[in-house]
């Protein structure tokens, strides 16, 4: 397929060195000086880097919601060594498995900063069971992680079972690694609701099951204020959980216009001016209102006690003394994993939220734009976070750019790495979420093409008309996160369909 790249002469993964004409982020073409001195702030942000820099912008840290509880059962008899005669075999060190198995939770458990109760004895019989039942039914966990170590002969999947056809509404997840089962066993509770299988000889994939229970109460703990209309009130999201804390539109004017540009704000701002590759049509001043954008932002999260946040941005934008829109503002926010999310929507809120705690990845909220001449699906906003392989990666090229739609402020228009995987969803409330996988095709030129600032195309895996694609602000993850979406999709109770 014939796809159009305009930075093929700057992007490392290309291979090549030497300017590319008439690309907008090459370093041969660089027209504007880096601007504002080193001053004393910007040297701490580089010395600490601009992410925990920027924490010192803020009135408090931002809220922490209290930890979700996962309870987990080692489904085995009694006598740790003395029961080979199964599938498991003589080979099979059950102390040694056991003492793994509660490591890799114990770990993921501490990562993720939630609380995991290990029940003290093992789920040997019914009675057992009924003892952990009783357990979680007076303390009710968020979620319920059973462990097989022993099956075929011995009576464990009963046991397993019974725990699922007991514990009511708690979402589960049943590990039974190669060994324990055969494909017959799993007939009777595979299609439970609340209730996910995994069935792999992949012990570390427990860390990811514990990632996905934990999700499921972080999601319902989050909250999220959304900016616009004239009234204060919260509602709760159907299907997640997730708190929204509505606030007047007037309230960001209020916060905005007391805003002082700190000597932080123009630390920000710098490492901004000096990580882009190139800055197009952003004057300094641009720069400097954005990162109050988002200065302002963290201090209305801190004072709501929320982690994340939204303005309907379009009345916003063009009010007296509104000197830019929030797109770098989110692009910064969505690299701290924080949510920063475009015109209030409320369910690319939630899929930020999600694929935050979920995978670990930032989401590129777009609007999707069909191209029926390669059969791809171009996503297109002016604001797109940098770390699209996670915090913890180098960024993603960044030129910076005015927003598309008013050719003032300072928006971010992100280079995607071409042949990469990548992953399309959104959540739809209250109960389904929308699912495709492909790959980057090309990042499109937006200096002549026109449209939103950051523009990607990917070829979808499931082909077909992309005029037929569902949805509208899906988000655009980088890598293949379709196996763990559709395995959270069954333990938190939402149907994942495809795009």
């Amino acid at each position: 397929m014939k796809t159009s790249n305009p930075c093929d002469g700057c992007v490392p993964s290309h291979g090549q060195t030497a300017p590319h004409r008439g690309c907008p982020c090459c370093p041969g073409r660089m027209g504007r000086r880096h601007f504002l001195a080193a001053a004393g702030a910007s040297a701490a942000a580089f010395q600490l880097g601009v992410l925990d820099f920027a924490a010192s912008v803020m009135a408090g840290p931002t809220p922490t919601p209290s930890k979700p509880l996962i309870r987990a059962a080692l489904v085995r008899p009694k006598d740790q060594k003395g029961y080979w005669m199964t599938f498991t075999g003589p080979g099979y060190d059950a102390p040694a498995r056991m003492a793994e198995f509660t490591r890799i939770m114990s770990d993921a458990a501490r990562q993720l900063d939630v609380r995991l109760e290990i029940h003290a004895e093992p789920v040997c019989d019914q009675a057992a069971a009924d003892q952990f039942l009783a357990q979680c039914e007076k303390s009710p966990p968020d979620g319920i992680l059973l462990v097989l170590m022993c099956g075929s002969y011995w009576p464990g999947w009963e046991i397993m079972n019974h725990l699922v056809e007991n514990r009511g509404q708690v979402p589960t997840l049943m590990f039974a690694p190669v060994g324990t089962t055969f494909t017959g066993q799993h007939a009777k509770t595979r299609k439970a609701p609340l209730t996910f299988q995994a069935a792999t000889q992949d012990a570390n994939w427990l860390a990811d099951g514990v990632r996905m229970l934990a999700t499921i109460g972080k999601m319902k703990r989050a909250r999220v204020c959304v900016l616009g209309g004239t009234k204060s009130e919260e509602a709760q999201v159907p299907g997640l959980g997730v708190t929204l804390r509505r606030l007047p539109l007037d309230r960001w004017m209020d916060e905005f216009r007391k805003a002082p540009t700190t000597d932080e704000v123009r630390a920000i701002a710098d490492f901004y001016a000096k990580a882009a590759k190139k800055i197009l049509e952003p004057k300094p001043e641009d720069i400097l209102n954005a990162v109050k954008f988002y200065v302002v932002a963290r201090k209305i999260m801190a004072a709501e006690n929320c982690q994340g946040i939204s303005v309907d941005c379009m009345p916003l934008i063009g009010r007296p003394g509104v000197p830019c829109g929030p797109c770098l503002a989110w692009s910064k926010l969505n690299d701290d994993l924080l949510v920063g999310a475009c015109e209030a929507d409320v369910d690319a809120i939630c899929s930020l939220l999600l694929a935050h705690s979920l995978l670990r990845r930032p989401g590129f909220m777009q609007d999707p734009v069909p191209n029926t001449i390669n059969n791809t699906l171009i996503g297109a906003h002016c604001s797109c976070p940098t770390k699209l392989a996670g915090p913890d990666k180098p960024p993603a090229p960044l030129v910076l750019r005015s927003d598309n739609g008013t050719n003032y402020g300072c928006a971010t228009q992100v280079l995607w790495p071409v042949g990469e995987r990548a992953t399309v969803m959104k959540f739809i409330g209250p109960k389904q979420i929308i699912l495709g996988t492909g790959k980057v095709v090309s990042n499109i030129d937006t200096t002549v093409s026109g449209g939103c600032r950051t523009s990607v195309e990917l070829e979808l895996d499931q082909g077909g008309d992309p005029r037929d694609y569902k949805g509208f602000h899906q988000l655009f993850l980088l890598g293949k996160w379709d196996r763990m979406m559709k395995a959270y999709g069954q333990l938190a109770g939402i149907d994942v369909v495809p795009i």
